[in-house]
Parts: structure tokens; sequence; C-alpha cells
């Protein structure tokens, strides 16, 4: 695309179809709509076959009759091909045929975690449990959205063939040219973001499986976790990485020679996503950076640090960190730490009012007479930063709100309907809040995929949008404004 095409209202994907409102951070136990079949491992493959003829779907959990902890899970495609083609009786026990130790994951965990797991292995369902390990729900590919549409499934493929760098560029290059397509099509910026995280995600975690191969990494539980736009699930099309790594050494005396294994695959992974379009982070927020490569012990103090002592560099840091989920490892190593610090961070009112003063210096760049306000920018005169003066309100806003309420999600527009039904918000001011974020989220996306120029990827001219677009912009910057006064009333700034 070029420039000139920001005057058109479709072609260039400036068509508002924006109303996608499906969550990939819902709990997973929300979204499976019935009670799994369950069978205990000495029941007959007849028994299981009337199961599930009985309306209970077609798959089968098997697990024990008094802990109800899952052993294994079998299908009606399993159960057939054995009766068929492997002589199977149909009174022998169902513990003889199912897949055992199947694929698990926490019930409440997002629904992007689950969505990323069933397409990195291809299988169709994912058994949910509870913390203690027992069963909670069964979960069917059926039950989700967004890596089935939009030739995610041909990219997933391309993705998991690759074999080295150069054929992971290919595919995150072809993962972005399609997203380009969506886009200009209309489809919503949520669902968009939500679509790109999940491809970005298999991407990552291939190039680390890649390169995972190549080191002899300690033997200890890691993982390696994302940051930012990234942890958000709202990348654009002009994005950098933010990442590190988690891991629990074998002992605390150990902590410094296991960063010492990590460091070199850690910096060889950093390297890799630079190769394949992921810009390497200006501020050297990576894995490859010993400050970023740390034992649970270490994620634990710098977050104590950061909410005890809200100096500039702590309020910094609490705008990326503060959005961390997993993408690759021991999940449950980042799911420990978050659920150490939600419950945490509400403690330490200091840190918040900090936050929010650090989140007023940051405008929506509308006059009071209703006028843009422009960017000080040599290069690019006359444009709005629709990062800095757009988004980042909401961003800022929802980020605070979700923490101080013990919400953990990660997503600006989840935080801001979990948190605002917490607070008693008017449901259809928080709509307006979502929909005028994702407004200017568009217009970002439209940007950035119609300039070359790296810099200029949040920079937008208003003449160069037709009146309505204009209009809709000034809208969109006058909520981020009403955002911004709720924080200036709940903090007495």
């Amino acid at each position: 695309m070029n420039q000139s095409d920001s005057h058109e209202d479709s072609v260039g994907g400036l068509g508002f179809s924006d109303t996608d409102r499906g969550s990939d951070y819902a709990p997973l136990r929300t979204l499976a709509h019935r009670d799994p079949a369950v069978v205990p491992p000495s029941a007959s493959l007849r028994e299981t076959l009337f199961l599930m003829n009985q309306g209970h779907g077609d798959a089968v959990v098997v697990a024990d009759e008094e802990t109800r902890l899952p052993l294994g899970l079998v299908t009606l495609r399993d159960v057939l091909q054995v009766i068929t083609f492997e002589g199977g009786e149909l009174n022998e026990p169902v513990a003889a045929y199912m897949v055992g130790a199947p694929p698990t994951i926490a019930a409440d965990a997002p629904a992007h975690r689950a969505k990323v797991l069933m397409a990195k292995k291809n299988i169709h369902h994912v058994v949910l449990v509870e913390p203690d390990g027992s069963l909670s729900g069964l979960l069917s590919h059926s039950d989700l959205l967004g890596l089935r549409t939009g030739e995610a499934e041909e990219l997933r493929g391309v993705v998991a063939a690759a074999r080295d760098m150069s054929a992971m560029a290919i595919a995150a290059d072809r993962v972005r040219r399609t997203g380009a397509q969506l886009f200009a099509s209309g489809m919503g910026v949520e669902a968009l973001c939500q679509w790109m995280s999940g491809l970005n995600d298999l991407i990552a975690m291939r190039i680390i499986e890649l390169i995972e191969d190549e080191f002899d990494l300690p033997a200890v539980s890691w993982c390696w976790m994302v940051f930012g736009s990234e942890g958000r699930l709202e990348q654009t099309f002009a994005t950098d990485q933010d990442n590190g790594l988690i891991f629990l050494p074998a002992d605390p005396g150990t902590t410094q020679a296991t960063r010492e294994a990590f460091l070199p695959f850690a910096q060889e992974v950093n390297r890799a996503l630079h190769h394949c379009g992921f810009e390497r982070c200006r501020g050297d927020v990576m894995a490859g950076n010993p400050e970023w490569c740390l034992s649970e012990a270490e994620w634990r103090a710098k977050f104590d640090s950061w909410l005890r002592t809200p100096e500039p560099e702590a309020l910094l840091n609490g705008t990326i960190f503060f959005d961390f989920r997993p993408v690759y490892g021991n999940y449950d190593l980042v799911d420990k730490l978050r659920n150490w610090l939600v419950p945490q961070a509400p403690e330490y009112p200091r840190f918040f009012r900090a936050l929010a003063e650090q989140a007023l210096t940051c405008s929506p760049a509308l006059g009071l007479a209703g006028r843009f306000v422009y960017d000080k920018n040599r290069d690019f005169p006359h444009t709005i930063d629709l990062k800095l003066h757009g988004a980042r309100p909401f961003v800022d806003a929802a980020r605070i709100w979700a923490l101080l309420n013990g919400v953990w999600f990660t997503n600006t527009a989840d935080r801001l309907r979990a948190a605002g039904a917490l607070m008693q918000t008017p449901p259809a001011e928080t709509a307006a809040e979502v929909e005028a974020f994702h407004v200017i989220q568009r217009f970002r996306i439209h940007q950035q995929l119609s300039t070359s120029e790296l810099e200029r990827g949040n920079c937008i001219d208003p003449r160069d949008l037709n009146e309505l677009h204009r209009l809709m912009l000034k809208e969109a910057f006058k909520q981020a404004k009403k955002v911004q006064l709720r924080l200036k009333q709940q903090f007495g700034l």
C-alpha cells in the first residue's frame, strides 16, 4: 500500500466492522459447555460407546473413580479404529486403548493458551483440570475460534514444517501478509490481534524448539515469557521484542551458574526472532540480557522492589513487565508468579498513585477546542503518534484498574471489561472505551501497512483522513480523555 490509500474507506483497511467480542482471555472453564463423559479404566469399550451415543460428544475422559485424576482420553474415532481394524472386542477395558497422559491445561487458563496448545500439538481435545489436578472439563476444538480461520490451519502447518531459520522467516512473512489481507477485508481489530498473536506464538515456539535442540540446557524447569504488546495480545504490524526467561534452579546456590547456562541459548533465540521480523527491543528487554533471565525468586524480588519503591525506573517497568504471560516451557512457573503477584499488588497504593501520575503525563491528542494537538516531531511534522497519544491512555488505565482489582487479564479490552464490572462502571461506558481503543488501533494498523518507514508506523497526519474518519478519531480521543479524568478523580490528581 502507499500513502494515498489512506483516503479510501475500505480498500485500505479502514472499513470499521469491528463488532467481534470474543476474548482470548476468557477462562477455559466458561467455554466447556457440557460436563464431560467420564469412565473408570475398567469400563468396557461397549460402555464407552454407549456414553458417546447418549449425546456426550465424540470423546470420553478416563479418570480415577476416587480422585478424578484424568488418566487418559478416548475418542469415537479411536474406538472405531480399534474395533474395525485392530480386532478389539467390545467387552475389553477402555484402558487398553485410551491415549494415556492426555494433554491437560488449567481450567482457569485463558482461551488463547488452549488455542496455541491445540494448534501446536495438532490435537482436537484438551482436558481441563483444577489446581489439585482433578478433572474439571473437556474442551474440543469446536469450542474455540480463531486459529481455524483466515488460512490459519495452512499457516500453522507451514510453521510446524519449518526446519531452519530461513523457513521460519518465510513463514513469519506469510503470516504478516495474510494478516494484512484480513485487515484490508474488514476483519475486526480484536479478532485480528488474537489471530496474529496465536500464530506469532506458534512461530516463537517453533523457533525456540529448533534452537533448544542445539544447546545442552540445564535440567531444570524454565519458561519463556513475553511482555508489552505481545503480552497483551495486541501486537500490530510494527512491533519489537519484549521477552524474558524464568527458571527454577536446583538450589539457590546454583542460580548464577544456571543463568549463565541459559544466556547463550536465549541470545540465539533473540537473534532468530529478529531474523524473522521481530525487531530487537531498543531498551534490551530481552531474555538474552542477564537482567531479564532470572530465577523464580529473582523475578519475585524484582516485582516486590518495583511495588515498594515507585521510582521512575520502577514505573517504566510497570508499564512493560506487568503484562507478562508464558509462551514456551513450564507455564506453571509463570502462573505461580502471577498468582503470587495478583494479591500483592493492591497492597501498595503509593505505587498505583505514581503509576496514575505517570499515565496522565501522556495526554490524548485533542485540545480544549476539540482540535487535534500535533506532536512536535521534526521528522514527521503535523502528525500524531497514535501509540503514545491515542492507545496508551487506554492501556495504562486498564492496567492500573486490573491490577488494583485483582484481575489478571493482560489484554487491554479484557481488562477494561473485567475491571469495569468489578468497579460497577456502567456497561455502556465500558463498551464505549473498548470501541474507542479499537478504533485507534485500527488507524494504527492502517498507518503501519501504508508506510515502509518503521519510525512512521504510529504517526498519522489527520489531513490524510476523510472527514468521517477525522470525526471518528476525535471521538476516540474524547473517550481517552474521559478515561484519564476517571483516573484523576480516583487518585485525587
